[in-house]
């Protein structure tokens, strides 16, 4: 898809020219970051130089929904909510961590491998990417497979990382993070498919 189509696609989720100013603003930053150049010169190249790289890169940032009604920005997400994600994201890694730590150092190794299945319905892509990259950033646990209608099977190693899973709060925050609707559920053994 060239850009001047994409200015005019209907399917895309939020202003284009929102998502190309962001993207040119980015790219600008992160040339003055590197170059450090201040002069009205090296500024306009920079400026030049950011606004011909978003207008040809900014198709390649778009991603289709499952069922290719709509594409999203995979940057559109609100920033300050994005940090504080990743802010309470971290709090659980570091709680995770020493939950794992506590079963596998004592001598009866409270560990109960277990492969738990939930489904959780969301339009976005970059939603499910975070999702399933957040579970598997959190130890004890591992994303094994996602498939197209949300179905997530993610194997944890203690009891306290399952339970975790299953009340939803992870899920939940993402859903939110992205403006989706909590649509979640866990599914049992026979009812996979």
């Amino acid at each position: 898809m060239k850009t001047k189509d994409m200015l005019r696609d209907e399917t895309i989720v939020g202003s284009p020219m929102k998502h190309l100013t962001v993207l040119a603003c980015v790219l600008f930053a992160f040339w003055l970051l590197l170059s450090g150049r201040l002069e009205f010169k090296f500024l306009f190249y920079g400026v030049l130089t950011a606004v011909i790289s978003a207008w040809i890169c900014v198709p390649l940032l778009l991603l289709p929904n499952a069922d290719g009604t709509k594409k999203y920005f995979i940057f559109d997400v609100p920033l300050l909510k994005y940090a504080l994600y990743w802010l309470w994201l971290l709090k659980e890694v570091v709680k995770a961590n020493i939950d794992v730590v506590k079963a596998t150092v004592k001598s009866e190794m409270n560990i109960n491998p277990q492969v738990i299945r939930f489904r959780i319905k969301m339009d976005n892509p970059m939603a499910h990417t975070t999702l399933a990259n957040s579970i598997t950033l959190t130890p004890g646990t591992v994303t094994l497979n996602v498939t197209q209608d949300g179905l997530y099977e993610v194997h944890a190693l203690i009891d306290g990382a399952a339970e975790g899973l299953l009340d939803g709060g992870m899920q939940k925050r993402v859903a939110d993070l992205f403006g989706e609707p909590f649509d979640y559920q866990v599914v049992e053994e026979g009812e996979a498919q």
